[in-house]
């Protein structure tokens, strides 16, 4: 559900620390080993020889007669240099390598306007009012064998399609929904932490400022913690108190009690195998491309935790609880399942009309990224903006396709299990990377780290769809560029940078300043010099604190070679049937 807002909190075990192995910085000599030391290494007094590509000149041996005598010419060869402008994926990395001879900043995007597979949803005409509700796409499952068919991946992940209610799954796939009941979590866990929202009840349709004259955008909630069974006793007792005062749990009635406050408990952790074991095994149930992990799932190549997002979540609701407006981080899609009794009613609008949306976020004094806002739906529908409405009943899924903007709010007493996938398609793969630059931009931390995922599929993934395979290739060059250019800057500037090889499970890396992934290349200074802790930033945060790098080491994560080989060796398969 909402990053950061009721329904996710995003805590990627990403870093902006790290830990540095004195014994596995080494300099950079060819034939030289690195040095051992059993004394502990202060890495910034740490001398070291800068590591460089192996550059060789080719030399060809030409016999001549001469006299009656043989003799040798040597004809030095220097390979050609194409232009940095000319580079594209049809290059080797060798040619990307040796084109990077640039002085100065250099910036470019991961992403090509030309490889863009976005839909053509533009309206010149305006939509008839009846049409600004369309239909949602709603699939009956008749059997397990429907539920594991090609087509239904081909249909929610199709990139005209914003959103999937598929009907009854959990009954289709037989899952036992009653391991997520909150008396089955009480007896599982009563004492794990509970994220709590407090919010003010009104419709779903509506949204009151705090003087109660006027609908708008911005929909504040304060934050607190519980555990489990203290929520589920909140939960039980504002059901039995509805049925005192004989209040239906459906929707009509929430007028009725419109400014009642209520607490929405959200962002449980259920990441723990041990803790949650049968729960966990249960959504091995699902087909593969809507399961927590499956080979297929950009998340499942990040190599470590982003909670949320390759981890379960789950939502404890009572009637009027609100996830804001939001896409999901990074414009993954998202799956969610009600575990019931009660329903949750949904809002949908197509990634085309994000920035509309944005816009109207501006306007309203409220950020759209970080903030918490409920579209006010006359603002959408005088904008010609469409808005799939739809409820949502126990056992049904939801499949948000990537970047889709969406809104929630439970209509009766309900848990719901969320968390997100990223199908290794084009659309999906555009739409992460375009938002990861659009994070950066707007100075907000991108939760998957697109850089590294990227490398990481490449090395594992065996790709036959050629226009995922061109963006994810065309990434990989930019990020070389983006190292080679920043190293031989470095090199010729005398500053010494440092190999340390990642280690199993070692997470991403994130500036410790302004939150931008920082891959391969990490500039690293000493927080506190008695505990020897070291934080990670990006290049630019390093220099502002010291513009010539003065006290600070520069690890190497990936030799160049290593980056070359994985791109070379990286190639569109065929598909044979």
């Amino acid at each position: 559900e909402a990053p950061d807002s009721p329904g996710k909190t995003n805590k990627a075990r990403s870093a902006s620390s790290v830990t540095i192995n004195a014994s596995k910085l080494c300099v950079s000599t060819t034939a030289t080993k690195p040095p051992r030391s059993s004394a502990p290494v202060d890495p910034l007094k740490l001398k070291a020889l800068s590591m460089g590509l192996c550059k060789e000149l080719k030399i060809l041996l030409f016999k001549l007669e001469s006299a009656g005598r043989q003799t040798y010419n040597l004809s030095e060869l220097e390979a050609k240099r194409i232009p940095l402008s000319k580079i594209s994926i049809e290059n080797t990395a060798a040619e990307v390598i040796r084109a990077c001879n640039v002085k100065g900043k250099f910036k470019e995007s991961f992403l090509l306007p030309a490889f863009s597979v976005k839909p053509n949803i533009a309206v010149v005409t305006p939509i008839p009012r009846e049409k600004l509700n369309p239909p949602t796409p709603s699939i009956y499952l008749e059997s397990k064998r429907d539920a594991f068919s090609p087509v239904l991946l081909q249909f929610c992940t199709d990139p005209k399609n914003a959103v999937t209610v598929i009907r009854g799954l959990a009954g289709s796939l037989r899952l036992n929904l009653g391991l997520f009941s909150t008396k089955s979590l009480v007896e599982a866990n009563a004492e794990h932490a509970v994220e709590v929202r407090t919010q003010v009840q009104q419709p779903a349709d509506e949204n009151w400022d705090a003087s109660g004259s006027l609908q708008t955008w911005p929909c504040e909630s304060s934050r607190s913690h519980t555990t489990i069974a203290k929520y589920a006793q909140y939960q039980a007792s504002s059901f039995q108190e509805s049925l005192q005062v004989d209040i239906s749990p459906h929707r009509k009635h929430l007028h009725t009690n419109a400014g009642k406050i209520i607490k929405f408990g959200t962002n449980i952790d259920l990441s723990d195998p041990k803790r949650w074991k049968p729960q966990l095994q249960e959504l091995l149930k699902l087909p593969a491309f809507m399961r927590v992990e499956s080979s297929n799932n950009m998340l499942s190549h990040v190599g470590h935790t982003i909670l949320g997002m390759n981890t379960v979540q789950l939502y404890m609701k009572v009637p009027g609880s609100r996830t804001p407006g939001h896409q999901e981080n990074n414009n993954f899609c998202s799956v969610n399942i009600n575990i019931g009794p009660g329903d949750c009613e949904w809002f949908a609008v197509h990634e085309h009309y994000w920035d509309a949306i944005n816009n109207f976020c501006e306007k309203h004094g409220v950020d759209y990224l970080t903030g918490s806002w409920w579209p006010v739906l006359e603002d959408l529908y005088s904008s010609n903006i469409p808005v799939y409405r739809f409820i949502q009943r126990p056992g049904d899924l939801v499949w948000i396709n990537a970047g889709t903007v969406h809104w929630v709010q439970a209509v009766g007493w309900c848990n719901n299990i969320a968390w997100n996938v990223g199908p290794l398609n084009s659309y999906q793969y555009q739409l992460a990377l375009e938002r990861f630059e659009w994070n950066e931009v707007k100075e907000v931390k991108s939760i998957v780290p697109m850089i590294h995922v990227s490398w990481n599929v490449a090395r594992t993934i065996k790709i036959s769809d050629q226009d995922t395979f061109k963006m994810i290739k065309h990434c990989l060059i930019q990020s070389m560029k983006h190292i080679q250019i920043l190293r031989d800057q470095l090199v010729a500037a005398g500053k010494k940078i440092c190999y340390q090889s990642r280690v199993k499970d070692e997470p991403a890396y994130y500036c410790n300043d302004c939150d931008v992934e920082v891959f391969d290349l990490l500039f690293v200074t000493s927080e506190n010099s008695s505990k020897k802790s070291y934080v990670v930033h990006c290049e630019d945060c390093a220099r502002a604190k010291s513009p010539s790098l003065a006290g600070v080491v520069v690890l190497e994560q990936y030799r160049i070679e290593e980056l070359m080989k994985t791109y070379d060796s990286f190639a569109l398969v065929s598909i044979t049937f």
